[in-house]
């Protein structure tokens, strides 16, 4: 072979792939939710994913989606994946970074977004777009000048032996 191979992976699917396997380590049994922070010149700063605070246990806090009472819901507990990417985070500053992720961030992640600085959101999917946090979340980023689109899929497969 005299040139450089042609199907390496493009940043975006090497990033959303990141976010996605990140995804892979939530407990939740509903939804998996992986973000990946990525610094302008494509270095991985920090990765998240959606579950319980360190040191609740995920035996112990609920998981369900409905409840008579909020509190036996995982919606008090949880923290989203864009959240712990940025708190995991602990190299300074996120500023001009751009975030990945595999679900669009709710209104609450969209501030922690916009504090830290970052830029760019790159989602894959819009499943709640019609919902009071996500319409929340893209006037607050449209305001702050934090960009936001769809990943464009690729539909290429990959396959990782562990």
């Amino acid at each position: 072979m005299s040139g450089k191979r042609e199907d390496y992976l493009s940043w975006d699917e090497y990033f959303m792939g990141v976010a996605k396997l990140s995804g892979m380590r939530s407990k939740d049994p509903n939804t998996q939710v992986g973000c990946c922070i990525v610094s302008q010149d494509n270095k991985i700063l920090s990765m998240g994913y959606n579950g319980f605070p360190i040191g609740c246990s995920d035996d112990d806090f609920p998981w369900a989606r409905e409840g008579d009472d909020s509190l036996e819901t995982k919606y008090v507990y949880s923290t989203h994946s864009e959240l712990n990417a940025i708190l995991n985070y602990n190299g300074g500053s996120l500023a001009g970074a751009k975030l990945y992720v595999s679900l669009f961030p709710c209104n609450e992640c969209a501030k922690a977004i916009i504090q830290a600085g970052i830029k760019e959101v790159i989602f894959e999917c819009d499943k709640y777009a019609d919902t009071a946090s996500v319409v929340a979340s893209k006037k607050m980023m449209d305001a702050s000048g934090v960009r936001y689109h769809r990943y464009q899929r690729t539909n290429r497969e990959i396959q990782i032996q562990l």
